[in-house]
This record gives structure tokens, C-alpha cells and sequence, in this order.
């Protein structure tokens, strides 16, 4: 087996503020406590507030394009005027990412695979032709656990961190964007993420495309008023299958290229995408 490439130095730790959001749940939560201390009879409305905020920010945290928890990209920067990022989840898997490699070489167009880092470590030749191909391996965790959402703070830096190492130590790469297991978080995950000096990333549109085998449907939800800057969502690992058994992604990537051929709107990685505005 060849040897791992060597690891390059990693970036400084971005700084992380909480969100205005966040900000006012602490002072919610503040103004409880201080309530029920000066006016014990007051206990009833000051926990159906505390309540109320802490459903508000589950709901946030189930909606994958919020931004109350923290930063989400849900858009490229406004320097990629003319550009679009097809992100592909889950993989890598031997069947399908070679096949989504090649339709991607057919029409030499880029794009960015949010992996899971135990996959990374069992396809590590896998892992290095994505990247060998010009497009970007991001963190998706590493084990895309759906309690992602409802882990702790130690928890999720291990499944963050651990998918990091993964990577770096199978590509030489350190990723620079993460992606949640099907976008859903908590409070926890931002500060994690500025630790790691990872940008969330999560989608314009999506197609559904493991849970639903129709091409057609899956396409038409991917280029419903289709624009210049949008985040695509695909998946190689957890592909649903079409009637014909293909796994659909196959069969909605070549029309989805043509698209946006057809449109001048060219795939870039997020990575192509992210350093245009840095030049700008």
C-alpha cells in the first residue's frame, strides 16, 4: 500500500461570536432565572419562555438553510457571478463515484464530495481520485450518524475532528467546508466548526435523490429557477435506485450538466468558488 502523503499545516482557528439569535436565548434564559428569583409566583410564564426558546431553536436546528445557530453558506459568494456547486454526500462508494466521476470528466465539469471519514479510510484510492480529478473532499462527519443533531459537545467535535483526521491522513488534504448528516444540527456545532476553521455549507435546492427513484422529479426539483451562485444537492453513497435498478443519480447527473452547459453556468468546487471571492 502506498504511503500516506504528507499532512499539510492546518490553519488557525477562526474566532467564533454567537449568533444574535443565540445571544438573545441567553438573555432569555437570564431574565427566567432573575423572574423566578424576584417573583416565585411568576415560575409558570418564566419556564413556558424558556420553553418556547428552546423548541424555537430545535426548530432551527432541523432546518438545514437556517442561519439563527450560525453561519450557513446556502448560496456561493457574489464574486462566483457565473458559477454553481454541485455538492455529492455521502461517499465515497466503489460502485457509483467512479461512474459519477467519469459523467463528471465527460463533461469536464467540477464538483465537491462531502465524504463520511470511515469511507474515506475504507476507499482511500477512491478518495485520492476525486481529488486527483480536480474536484473538492470536504468533511460530512465520520460515521453520518442521524443523532448528529442530538449529540453533546464532545460528541460532535469527536465526529468533526475524527473525520478531519481521516481525510488528511488518506489525501494529505485538510478540508476547508462540512456538511451535517441531512443538514441537521445544534447550538454545539459552530463553535466546533470555528475550531476546526470549517465553513458550513448546506444547499440552494436538493432532489431527494435517496429517497426518491424518479429522475425526472429529482431533476425538475434541482432546476426550478435554476441561478448563477446556487449549492446543488446529490448523493453517490445512499443513492436510490430507479425502476431500472440505476442508482439515480447516474441517470439525473448527465441532464443536470447539460442544463447547465445550456445556461453558461459553470460547476465549480466550492473551494474555486470560495478563493474568487478572496481575490475579489
Amino acid at each position: 500500500m502506498p504511503a500516506s502523503p504528507p499532512a499539510p499545516e492546518t490553519s488557525p482557528a477562526r474566532a467564533w461570536h454567537a449568533s444574535a439569535f443565540l445571544r438573545g436565548s441567553l438573555v432569555l434564559h437570564l431574565g427566567a432565572a432573575a423572574t423566578v428569583i424576584a417573583r416565585p409566583a411568576l415560575w409558570p410564564w418564566a419556564l413556558g419562555a424558556v420553553v418556547a426558546d428552546h423548541l424555537l431553536i430545535g426548530g432551527a436546528g432541523l432546518w438545514p438553510r437556517s442561519r439563527l445557530l450560525g453561519p450557513n453558506w446556502t448560496r456561493l459568494p457574489a464574486a462566483a457571478a457565473h458559477a454553481i456547486a454541485i455538492t455529492i454526500d455521502d461517499g465515497p462508494d466503489p460502485e457509483v463515484t467512479p461512474r459519477v466521476l467519469a459523467l463528471l470528466a465527460a463533461h469536464q465539469a467540477r464538483a465537491t464530495f462531502f465524504c463520511i471519514g470511515e469511507r474515506v479510510r475504507q476507499y482511500p484510492q477512491l478518495a485520492r481520485e476525486i481529488l486527483a480529478a480536480g474536484h473538492g473532499l470536504e468533511n460530512h462527519t465520520e460515521r453520518h450518524s442521524m443523532r448528529f443533531s442530538l449529540m453533546g459537545p464532545s460528541a460532535i467535535t469527536d465526529e468533526v475532528r475524527r473525520a478531519q483526521d481521516s481525510i488528511q491522513a488518506v489525501t494529505g488534504e485538510v478540508a476547508q467546508f462540512f456538511r451535517a448528516p441531512a443538514g441537521l444540527r445544534n447550538p454545539f456545532l459552530a463553535p466546533v466548526l470555528a475550531r476546526q476553521n470549517l465553513r458550513l455549507v448546506s444547499w440552494t435546492r436538493r432532489g431527494f435523490d435517496t429517497v426518491n427513484g424518479d429522475p425526472e422529479r429529482i431533476l425538475a426539483r434541482l432546476t426550478r429557477e435554476l441561478g448563477a451562485r446556487d449549492i446543488l444537492l446529490l448523493h453517490d453513497g445512499h443513492a436510490a435506485r430507479t425502476a431500472a435498478g440505476i442508482p439515480v443519480i447516474l441517470e439525473v447527473l448527465p441532464r443536470l450538466l447539460d442544463t447547465l452547459a445550456a445556461a453558461r453556468l459553470t460547476p465549480l468546487t466550492l473551494r474555486a468558488a470560495f478563493a474568487l471571492a478572496e481575490r475579489a
